[in-house]
């Protein structure tokens, strides 16, 4: 009898021929992980490069909104300064208008220097936005432009309507600086 701890020669060579892959099959398998291994890095290089590009679009973005907010942040503060000072200079042009009923009865050519100064005022104010309210006698009253400082017992027809103007409303840039004050009928 043999020996049990002795191996067989044939056996041995049988599984030395399953443990080993053919050399064929070696090459095989090293092209297929080759490859793996390089999409590795190049994906990872092409994920970081998505996310440097959508850092830079996002930074873009919000530099771009920045800078529109700020411009028109620095507009309205223009405007808002200006504001403050035609507002000011509206009771001048008031007075312009009163002296300007009371030149009409003097003689027209020593008025005409006071006339000049006048329209030249007028000019200027123009120039920057503001305008006069046209209002008529008769008119719907409208609480965003007009302010009621009293009301008169009227007809029917002039109910809720402009009786008379005492003091003329004036819009800059098609906002109310100063509400015209006007008498109601009720």
């Amino acid at each position: 009898m043999k020996n049990k701890t002795e191996s067989d020669p044939e056996l041995e060579k049988h599984e030395d021929s399953t443990t080993e892959t053919p050399p064929m099959q070696q090459d095989e398998q090293e092209v297929l992980e080759s490859p793996s291994v390089e999409k590795d890095p190049l994906k990872k290089l092409q994920d970081e490069l998505a996310e440097a590009k959508d850092k830079y679009v996002r930074l873009y973005a919000e530099f771009e909104n920045h800078r529109r907010r700020t411009a028109k942040e620095k507009l309205d503060m223009i405007q808002g300064a200006n504001e403050q000072l035609l507002k000011t200079l509206l009771p001048v042009l008031d007075d312009f208008e009163r002296a300007e009923k009371s030149f009409k009865e003097i003689n027209e050519r020593a008025s005409e220097g006071f006339f000049l100064i006048q329209n030249k005022f007028k000019k200027i104010l123009e120039h920057y936005g503001v305008k006069i309210m046209e209002i008529s006698k008769g008119a719907v009253f409208n609480a965003d432009l007009h302010e009621a400082i009293t009301q008169v017992p009227a007809e029917e027809d002039l109910k809720g309507k402009i009786i008379d103007v005492v003091e003329k409303g004036y819009l800059l840039n098609d906002k109310v600086i100063r509400f015209a004050k006007v008498v109601t009928g009720s």
